[in-house]
């Protein structure tokens, strides 16, 4: 019995200890930083020439107005139609821009498609399909000036977070939040 409370004492103690230690010096325990965790994109539509650069992640949360101007510039440009992207699109394009440790804008092919566009681009292409998740708000065609779109591939398959497609001939890479698979 006494040896028990020793152990439950001892116990006790420690995890009183660490928790001190943590609400004294959160950022020596922890490993953190002053500098709190973002997550940033940049962009380039090619159809509307519209550029942007926001942090749309910090401090642990999405930041809507940064949401709001990345679904603008995303925007099925055919029927100036937005939608509201999915985020795990957003955070797939900062792990593969991280990985490629570029700053340069990816260029945006198609971001949204709007039923009407994809239909007339699947009836145009055996490339596009009937239910594209570009509808969805959740694919994006892209490609990175300066960087091989083979490298771009390669790191968007590696990251295993949704499809991936190839076009080399029209010059981008297509990803996606859906399932994982590659063509």
């Amino acid at each position: 019995m006494e040896s028990e409370n020793l152990i439950n004492r001892r116990s006790f103690l420690k995890i009183a200890g660490i928790a001190s230690a943590v609400s004294l010096f959160p950022s020596i325990v922890l490993g953190k930083t002053d500098v709190p965790y973002k997550k940033s994109l940049s962009l380039y539509n090619i159809h509307t020439g519209e550029n942007l650069t926001t942090t749309f992640w910090a401090d642990g949360a999405y930041i809507p107005e940064a949401l709001v101007d990345i679904n603008h510039i995303l925007r099925d440009y055919r029927t100036d139609a937005a939608t509201e992207m999915d985020i795990e699109l957003f955070d797939l394009l900062y792990s593969i821009r991280s990985n490629l440790d570029s700053s340069k804008p990816f260029h945006v092919i198609s971001g949204y498609r709007s039923p009407k566009t994809n239909a007339m681009l699947n009836s145009n292409s055996s490339g596009v399909a009937k239910k594209s998740l570009h509808m969805e708000g959740k694919a994006i065609d892209i490609n990175l000036p300066g960087r091989n779109l083979a490298e771009l591939k390669k790191i968007a398959m590696n990251l295993k977070q949704g499809g991936v497609g190839y076009y080399p001939d029209s010059n981008f890479v297509h990803v996606d939040v859906g399932r994982v698979r590659s063509w």
